[in-house]
């Protein structure tokens, strides 16, 4: 979709401004945090949900491969304007609870499982922004304020500089995909205004839909074909409410289409922000605990491998999520005392001591 097509009125804040490559290139680097901060939140929610919640493992799902894509999209655009992606350092993994990188301060995640804490807690984080909100570039209200700060940087870096200054990255390290299980998204290079602004739409309407107030995010849902896509916000308000949206629904209607239920007693009852220090160093919940926190940030390693110079080592950071996923599920089976289970706790492991 050209810019024309976005038809999003964006109002300016004196902190919005982004005027210099360095400041877009941060801010870029900070997207790549954000879309990150959004996983371990999301896995724990996944994963928890069991074998008896087919239907709201897809939306998380599809939640979450979206939120890989969106995550590949900032690094693409961070690559094209000549920057370098860092996904493989401590400050990716801070202790839970944690805040949003550089967002409302109010906003705080936590590894909990899936249920009404979590859905609200997802909901405050994909919530759209109110009509003719101002970008801001730090201590956004909403993530869609956040990159329309970018948005407007770009054009304003453009502008005074020339597209072929700002956009100089090396072409080679873009990484694309055509194709992904649960979602009709897209990965595509980035290496001019036109594909950047692409990119940006892409990761926006996805989350919190349409400009134009609907709930749709303009793609195919690949599960429901009579329909478009839901954007994420509007998926999880359909596991609020515990039905479908279908065509005519609206924000102020809500899902009025097919029951969309969750046995609850079926979710896993993870233990909320678990830690390694919770446990002896011998005791075989933090032994596997300890595991998945070392397959984890190899998918970091190579994910900011891929990104920085080897976009095929992006199909080896696909296979090693299979293996974070047995592993966390074999950690929601293992009792942790008062009727809850063990989960991952996502701590940061030094290159030096991985395994």
């Amino acid at each position: 979709m050209n810019q024309a097509g976005r038809q999003r009125n964006v109002v300016a804040s004196p902190r919005a401004r982004i005027d210099t490559l360095e400041s877009l290139r941060e801010h870029l680097q900070w997207a790549i945090e954000l879309e990150h901060a959004t996983l371990p939140p999301y896995l724990c929610a996944l994963y928890s949900l069991g074998e008896r919640n087919p239907d709201a493992v897809q939306v998380v799902s599809s939640v979450f491969v979206e939120e890989m894509i969106h995550l590949a999209l900032a690094a693409n655009l961070l690559n094209a304007v000549g920057g370098t992606p860092c996904l493989d350092k401590p400050e990716m993994l801070p202790r839970y609870p944690r805040r949003l990188p550089h967002g409302d301060r109010s906003l705080e995640f936590s590894l909990v499982p899936f249920g009404p804490e979590a859905l609200e807690m997802f909901l405050r984080l994909e919530q759209p922004a109110p009509p003719g909100a101002p970008a801001e570039s730090d201590d956004y209200e909403t993530i869609g304020q956040f990159y329309s700060a970018i948005e407007q940087g770009l054009h304003r870096l453009c502008a005074q500089l020339g597209e072929q200054k700002v956009f100089s990255g090396e072409p080679a390290r873009q990484v694309v995909a055509d194709h992904f299980s649960h979602t009709a998204g897209r990965l595509p290079q980035v290496d001019d205004l036109d594909t950047a602004l692409v990119a940006l739409t892409e990761i926006v309407e996805q989350g919190e839909g349409s400009p134009r107030g609907e709930v749709w995010d303009g793609d195919q849902d690949i599960f429901h074909p009579e329909r478009g896509e839901v954007a994420h916000y509007y998926r999880f308000v359909e596991l609020k409410v515990g039905r479908r949206y279908r065509c005519g629904d609206t924000p102020r209607s809500g899902p009025t289409g097919e029951a969309l239920p969750v046995d609850y007693s079926g979710v896993h009852p993870m233990r909320r922000n678990p830690r390694l220090a919770d446990h002896p160093l011998d005791s075989p919940i933090r032994t596997a605990q300890a595991a998945f926190n070392h397959t984890y940030c190899a998918l970091l390693q190579l994910l900011d491998q891929a990104f920085n110079g080897s976009p095929t080592l992006l199909g080896a950071a696909v296979d090693t999520m299979y293996t974070l996923k047995a592993q966390a599920q074999s950690l929601m089976q293992m009792p942790d005392g008062d009727g809850r289970t063990a989960g991952p706790t996502f701590e940061y492991v030094e290159p030096a001591l991985r395994r």
